[in-house]
């Protein structure tokens, strides 16, 4: 395990409206209000034709090899996630979200693009003090959180 240790910041009560590309919307937020890091909760909707990583198509092959799924009707949204600079400062989110409809869910990264359904409600806890970035491995094939 590696760590470090953070101060929080700021809270930030954001709407995401419909259409919207939320890390996009998110992560432009961020540079605008000069957020380094921080920590994310979402709920709200998900448009039809938005995009999941749904997980790696082998477990243990290496560069990991994505999965995506894509939505083909609005669904329910509930989403937790962080925020921390990449290796240019570039604000970089990483938020995974249960999406529902009647009787199913699917699980996954939003970075592919998900669309806002009407609202999106985030709660954006900005960490101070955190020397934390996200790190190419190139072993892997994606950015790591560098505590």
């Amino acid at each position: 395990m590696k760590f470090s240790q953070a101060r929080q910041g700021r809270i930030f009560v954001l709407r995401l409206e419909d259409g919207e590309i939320i890390h996009e919307v998110i992560e432009r937020f961020a540079e605008e209000h000069s957020i380094r890091a921080a920590a994310l909760i979402a709920v709200g909707g998900a448009d039809q034709g938005s995009r999941l990583v749904v997980g790696p198509e082998e477990g243990r092959s290496v560069p990991v090899v994505p999965m995506e799924f894509l939505l083909e009707n609005v669904h329910e949204v509930a989403g937790t996630g962080t925020l921390f600079p990449d290796e240019e400062g570039r604000p970089q989110i990483h938020m995974h979200c249960a999406m529902g409809r009647k009787d199913r869910t699917i699980t996954g990264c939003i970075r592919r693009g998900v669309k806002v359904w009407h609202i999106l409600e985030v709660i954006l806890f900005e960490l101070l003090d955190t020397p934390a970035r996200r790190a190419a491995d190139p072993t892997l094939g994606f950015k790591l959180l560098e505590p």
